[in-house]
Protein backbone atom coordinates (compact mmCIF):
# COMPACT_ATOMS: atom_id res chain seq x y z
CA UNK A 1 0.00 0.00 0.00
CA UNK A 2 2.48 2.40 0.88
CA UNK A 3 4.70 1.90 -2.10
CA UNK A 4 1.87 2.76 -3.92
CA UNK A 5 1.17 6.04 -2.53
CA UNK A 6 4.54 6.66 -3.13
CA UNK A 7 4.28 5.77 -6.86
CA UNK A 8 1.32 8.04 -6.45
CA UNK A 9 2.75 11.06 -5.41
CA UNK A 10 5.51 11.04 -7.84
CA UNK A 11 3.69 11.10 -10.40
CA UNK A 12 1.72 13.96 -9.28
CA UNK A 13 5.17 15.77 -8.88
CA UNK A 14 6.30 15.10 -12.24
CA UNK A 15 2.97 15.94 -13.48
CA UNK A 16 2.45 19.55 -11.72
CA UNK A 17 6.30 20.14 -11.91
CA UNK A 18 5.72 22.29 -15.11
CA UNK A 19 2.74 24.06 -13.51
CA UNK A 20 5.00 25.18 -10.43
CA UNK A 21 7.71 27.13 -12.64
CA UNK A 22 7.40 30.48 -13.23
CA UNK A 23 5.72 31.92 -15.94
CA UNK A 24 5.45 35.30 -18.39
CA UNK A 25 3.58 38.44 -15.67
CA UNK A 26 4.82 36.66 -12.63
CA UNK A 27 7.84 38.32 -10.65
CA UNK A 28 9.98 34.88 -9.41
CA UNK A 29 11.82 35.20 -6.00
CA UNK A 30 15.78 34.01 -6.40
CA UNK A 31 18.20 34.35 -3.10
CA UNK A 32 20.89 33.29 -1.57
CA UNK A 33 24.72 32.94 -1.97
CA UNK A 34 26.95 32.96 -4.87
CA UNK A 35 29.67 30.58 -5.54
CA UNK A 36 32.14 33.39 -4.30
CA UNK A 37 30.07 33.22 -0.88
CA UNK A 38 28.15 36.47 -1.06
CA UNK A 39 24.90 37.45 -0.55
CA UNK A 40 22.53 37.19 -3.26
CA UNK A 41 18.45 38.38 -3.60
CA UNK A 42 16.85 38.64 -7.31
CA UNK A 43 15.18 41.77 -6.17
CA UNK A 44 17.74 43.71 -5.66
CA UNK A 45 18.39 44.26 -9.13
CA UNK A 46 14.90 46.05 -9.73
CA UNK A 47 15.70 48.27 -12.46
CA UNK A 48 17.50 45.95 -14.47
CA UNK A 49 16.71 43.84 -17.45
CA UNK A 50 18.03 40.60 -15.73
CA UNK A 51 18.87 37.22 -17.66
CA UNK A 52 18.19 34.19 -15.22
CA UNK A 53 19.77 30.87 -16.77
CA UNK A 54 19.48 27.66 -15.18
CA UNK A 55 22.04 25.05 -15.96
CA UNK A 56 24.49 22.54 -15.43
CA UNK A 57 28.74 21.75 -15.86
CA UNK A 58 27.78 18.13 -17.85
CA UNK A 59 24.86 20.25 -20.29
CA UNK A 60 26.48 20.44 -23.21
CA UNK A 61 24.78 22.76 -24.93
CA UNK A 62 24.79 25.03 -21.79
CA UNK A 63 29.01 25.07 -21.77
CA UNK A 64 28.31 25.93 -25.25
CA UNK A 65 26.11 28.88 -24.87
CA UNK A 66 28.91 30.59 -22.39
CA UNK A 67 31.10 32.07 -24.85
CA UNK A 68 27.89 33.97 -26.05
CA UNK A 69 26.96 34.92 -22.45
CA UNK A 70 30.08 36.34 -21.59
CA UNK A 71 29.96 38.36 -24.82
CA UNK A 72 26.85 39.65 -24.41
CA UNK A 73 28.10 40.66 -20.43
CA UNK A 74 30.47 42.50 -21.86
CA UNK A 75 29.07 44.18 -24.77
CA UNK A 76 26.40 45.82 -21.98
CA UNK A 77 28.55 46.78 -19.21
CA UNK A 78 27.55 49.96 -18.41
CA UNK A 79 24.18 49.16 -19.07
CA UNK A 80 21.03 48.27 -16.62
CA UNK A 81 21.74 44.96 -17.44
CA UNK A 82 22.38 41.50 -15.19
CA UNK A 83 22.70 37.84 -16.06
CA UNK A 84 22.69 35.53 -13.37
CA UNK A 85 23.51 32.07 -13.46
CA UNK A 86 22.23 29.21 -11.42
CA UNK A 87 24.41 25.65 -10.93
CA UNK A 88 22.07 22.86 -10.97
CA UNK A 89 24.63 20.74 -10.34
CA UNK A 90 24.50 17.37 -8.04
CA UNK A 91 27.59 18.42 -6.66
CA UNK A 92 29.00 21.80 -5.11
CA UNK A 93 32.57 20.78 -6.42
CA UNK A 94 31.73 20.95 -9.86
CA UNK A 95 30.20 24.55 -9.93
CA UNK A 96 33.25 25.38 -7.79
CA UNK A 97 35.86 23.70 -10.10
CA UNK A 98 33.98 25.26 -12.99
CA UNK A 99 34.48 29.07 -11.12
CA UNK A 100 37.96 28.16 -10.82
CA UNK A 101 38.28 27.74 -14.18
CA UNK A 102 36.62 31.04 -15.02
CA UNK A 103 38.62 32.93 -12.61
CA UNK A 104 41.83 32.20 -14.66
CA UNK A 105 40.12 32.20 -18.47
CA UNK A 106 37.62 34.91 -18.33
CA UNK A 107 38.36 38.66 -18.23
CA UNK A 108 36.37 40.69 -15.42
CA UNK A 109 34.31 42.08 -17.66
CA UNK A 110 32.71 38.92 -18.84
CA UNK A 111 31.87 37.57 -15.52
CA UNK A 112 28.74 36.91 -13.51
CA UNK A 113 26.80 35.84 -10.72
CA UNK A 114 26.14 32.11 -10.66
CA UNK A 115 24.24 30.51 -7.53
CA UNK A 116 24.21 26.20 -6.61
CA UNK A 117 20.83 25.04 -5.95
CA UNK A 118 22.03 22.60 -3.48
CA UNK A 119 23.61 25.52 -0.91
CA UNK A 120 21.14 25.71 2.25
CA UNK A 121 20.44 29.35 2.15
CA UNK A 122 19.47 29.01 -2.07
CA UNK A 123 15.71 29.67 -2.40
CA UNK A 124 13.57 30.06 -5.13
CA UNK A 125 9.77 30.53 -6.70
CA UNK A 126 11.49 29.61 -10.62
CA UNK A 127 10.41 25.90 -9.89
CA UNK A 128 12.82 23.22 -11.32
CA UNK A 129 13.88 23.26 -14.65
CA UNK A 130 12.20 20.54 -16.95
CA UNK A 131 15.23 21.34 -19.64
CA UNK A 132 18.82 22.24 -19.84
CA UNK A 133 19.29 25.31 -20.03
CA UNK A 134 16.16 26.94 -18.73
CA UNK A 135 16.08 30.93 -19.05
CA UNK A 136 13.88 33.71 -17.80
CA UNK A 137 14.24 36.63 -19.46
CA UNK A 138 13.13 39.77 -16.70
CA UNK A 139 12.17 43.02 -17.26
CA UNK A 140 13.52 46.20 -15.02
CA UNK A 141 9.89 45.61 -12.72
CA UNK A 142 11.39 42.05 -12.19
CA UNK A 143 8.34 40.79 -14.44
CA UNK A 144 8.97 37.47 -16.39
CA UNK A 145 8.93 38.45 -20.23
CA UNK A 146 10.20 35.45 -21.78
CA UNK A 147 10.88 31.98 -21.20
CA UNK A 148 13.54 30.02 -23.26
CA UNK A 149 14.06 26.25 -23.13
CA UNK A 150 17.23 24.91 -24.34
CA UNK A 151 18.98 27.12 -26.67
CA UNK A 152 18.67 31.24 -26.16
CA UNK A 153 17.44 32.11 -29.85
CA UNK A 154 18.56 35.34 -31.38
CA UNK A 155 15.72 37.44 -31.35
CA UNK A 156 16.60 37.19 -27.89
CA UNK A 157 19.25 39.34 -27.68
CA UNK A 158 17.01 42.18 -29.85
CA UNK A 159 14.63 42.18 -27.32
CA UNK A 160 17.26 42.59 -24.55
CA UNK A 161 18.73 45.32 -26.46
CA UNK A 162 15.40 46.80 -26.78
CA UNK A 163 14.50 46.47 -23.31
CA UNK A 164 17.47 48.31 -21.93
Amino acid sequence: MHKWIRVWSLLLLVCLAPALAAEKGEKPQLEGKTVAAKPFRLDALRGKVVLVLFWSTDCAVCRDKMPELRANVQGWAGKPFELVSVSTDRKLQDALEYEQIVSRLVPLTQRFSQLWTGDAAYRDTFGKPVQLPTTYLLDKTGTVVEKYTGRIPPEAWDKIAEML
